[in-house]
């Protein structure tokens, strides 16, 4: 009533109260009594808030994308903020009189799109989708050195980019290639798990080969062992058998000297016998032949004595007319088992 009101602001409100041109209070969460006639109020918003943003950039490829996130800000200096912008209430006290509160984040976005723009034209399609924590540090550094920004007395809080996609026919071929690129991958590690399981059996073979190697050299060591053993046995043989033909020939030698001397015996006892029986024969020189087969007769046996008296009767057969030999005599004579008894023998 009569243009008194109470005014009572919240603690993310920063109230100014003015009169004839000057502030007479001001604070956050301020409450106060006013002359609505008289006094002007500006009540600057110090909370933080988000701005969203969605921007369509070229990349150094000429390659479209889109660029999606928000800047969270705040007024950190709100004096600098009314007297960049028109923060005044209405005489209601709850409604601004302009629309420049609502104009603060445009300029904050028309900002980040001068950055963002400056961000990604310095990179490629591939790489802009894969950098967004560094255009979201660049977007923030822009800001933070920017003199529109600093004049609104602004701090920013933050930069966040939620997502940089590209158009859907490039997001399309992308798929494709990184879709080939991983089928090729697959390949790629097929044929490493081959190739790796042909080294394996290949290593399997060689040493399947050496071990074979292996087992032939040591059947070729154990040949030529038993090779220098047989040589070596045939070596002795061979010692032994010229050793037994040493001993053959000594030993023929031997007997070769034991024949010599045999012989010299033998003729020696020849010579004996000869001179011997030539000193019988100078003794029965002169001698009449019967005496001396009578001698000789001496000590026959009866088969003898029967033989020689058959010479002397084949030696005088021309003046024997008839021999008569008696039965008894030729069976003493065929039967050699019976004691010989001398028959007689009649001469006519």
């Amino acid at each position: 009533m009569l243009g008194i009101r109470f005014v009572k602001a919240q603690p993310t409100i920063y109230l100014m109260k003015y009169r004839a041109g000057a502030v007479t209070r001001e604070g956050a969460g301020l409450s106060t009594l006013y002359y609505a006639p008289v006094t002007s109020l500006v009540a600057v918003p110090i909370g933080s808030r988000d701005a969203a943003f969605i921007f369509q950039q070229i990349a150094r490829d000429f390659q479209a994308l889109t660029v999606q996130g928000h800047v969270t800000y705040r007024i950190g200096e709100p004096k600098k903020a009314a007297s960049m912008l028109n923060f005044t209430l209405k005489s209601d006290g709850k409604t601004y009189e302009s629309d420049d509160p609502e104009k603060l984040p445009q300029r904050i976005l028309g900002s980040v799109e001068v950055l963002a723009q400056q961000a990604v034209k310095d990179l490629t399609l591939k790489d802009a989708l894969q950098a967004s924590d560094r255009i979201a540090n660049t977007i923030m550094a822009g800001l933070n050195h920017r003199a529109d920004i600093a004049s609104l007395g602004l701090e920013i809080l933050g930069v966040s980019i939620r997502g940089i996609k590209p158009t859907p026919d490039t997001a399309k071929a992308l798929e494709a290639e990184a879709r080939e690129a991983i089928l090729k991958n697959a390949d790629e590690a097929i044929f490493a798990r081959r190739n790796f399981a042909v080294e394996q059996e290949r290593a399997i073979r060689e040493s399947e080969l050496d071990t074979e190697i292996a087992v032939e050299l040591k059947k070729r060591s154990i040949r030529e062992t038993q090779m220098d053993a047989a040589a070596s046995v045939a070596a002795k043989q061979n010692e032994l058998k010229q050793a037994g033909m040493v001993a053959d020939i000594t030993l023929e030698g031997k007997r070769k000297d034991f024949v010599a001397l045999n012989a010299e015996n033998t003729r020696t006892l020849a010579d004996a016998e000869a001179y011997r029986v030539g000193a019988l024969m100078k003794i029965f020189e002169g001698v009449d032949t019967r005496v001396i087969q009578a001698l000789a007769a001496a000590g026959m046996q009866p088969a003898q004595l029967i033989a020689q008296a058959f010479t002397g009767i084949a030696e005088k057969a021309e003046r024997i007319g008839q021999l008569n030999v008696s039965p008894d005599l030729l069976n003493t004579l065929l039967d050699k088992s019976k004691p010989t008894e001398v028959p007689n023998v009649r001469r006519q």
